[in-house]
């Protein structure tokens, strides 16, 4: 079983991918950015870290090698167990452990555990296709400079036709400014006139209000009161119930639920088009692992956290 593979499929979907006993890869998204001295422009993406104090199996990982290799949860964590004291082992003799397109782990002089992350790959869907490139820098200032030169060495000559043409400007600017005064005259009669216009037809509105408030009679009638009652689960961590083939077999596990006490609903489609029925939806991923403890005790040991948008 290739375990990197199944965790470089799901760091695309998710901000955190636990191995269970051996710790979990953090995503973190990472702004677009522009290196000042090489000018190359780096797209946004999402930094690979690994914390090794998060070793507590919360059933992502399992759930997504028993669906792909068609297998019981107990047989995914089992071979995930197996592999993880495998590469222990390596890594005690002091080898390196290479996880394709994800990074480099070795133990250094004090026996912890170090990672490296790799640079080959983004798993920030969003970027997906963009590549990082280098551009020449931009000399606005050379430019300058050279017009500036232009300007001051190129003369700027008048030729004896136009000289010849100045008294034709004169009479025009003198027709143009008497236009002008002809205009602003016109303007201001026009305006003064609506100005007297406008409230003469306001003093007789108020006039026809007063009238129509003194003669009016209100009837107030209370409003039926109306009570609705809407029930919407919000939050991005989902604790899954099972996944169905069958529409009708997921509607059914929903009613189950339901007459339990659980606020149980559908939540779409997963990759490979079986229905998703989930215990409820939460805000906080502590909320969600409080709730999911409670669950694996007294109703389903296999129910596992889901952490996924579905605005």
């Amino acid at each position: 079983m290739q375990l990197e593979t199944y965790i470089s499929d799901l760091l695309y979907r998710y901000d955190c991918v636990t191995v269970p006993e051996f710790g979990a890869f953090l995503t973190q998204r990472v702004s677009a950015e522009i290196h000042k001295t090489t000018h190359t422009f780096y797209p946004p993406k999402k930094a690979l870290s690994f914390n090794a104090q998060l070793q507590k199996n919360d059933g992502l990982l399992a759930h997504y090698i028993a669906e792909v290799e068609q297998i019981s949860y107990s047989a995914a964590l089992h071979a995930i167990a197996k592999q993880v004291r495998s590469i222990k082992l390596y890594l005690s003799e002091g080898d390196t452990i290479q996880f394709k397109n994800i990074g480099d782990f070795i133990l250094n002089t004090d026996g912890k555990l170090e990672f490296n992350p790799s640079q080959h790959i983004n798993y920030l869907t969003d970027a997906f296709g963009l590549s990082h490139f280098s551009s020449s820098e931009i000399t606005r200032e050379t430019y300058k400079a050279t017009v500036a030169t232009v300007e001051e060495t190129t003369p700027i000559s008048i030729s004896p036709e136009k000289r010849s043409n100045r008294n034709w400007f004169k009479y025009a600017a003198a027709a143009v400014l008497c236009l002008g005064l002809g205009s602003v005259a016109a303007i201001t009669y026009y305006n003064t006139s609506i100005e007297n216009h406008n409230q003469l037809a306001q003093e007789q509105a108020n006039e026809q209000l007063d009238t129509k408030v003194q003669e009016a009679t209100f009837v107030m009638s209370p409003l039926p009161a109306a009570t609705l009652s809407l029930e919407k689960q919000t939050g991005n961590y989902h604790i899954v119930a099972g996944a169905f083939r069958v529409e009708a077999n997921s509607d059914t596990k929903v009613k189950q639920l339901r007459a339990q006490g659980f606020k149980a609903r559908k939540i779409g489609t997963n990759r490979f088009g079986l229905h998703e029925v989930v215990y409820g939806s939460f805000e906080t991923r502590s909320e969600a692992q409080n709730e999911l403890s409670k669950i694996r005790r007294d109703h389903n040991r296999d129910a596992w956290l889901l952490i996924k948008n579905l605005k």
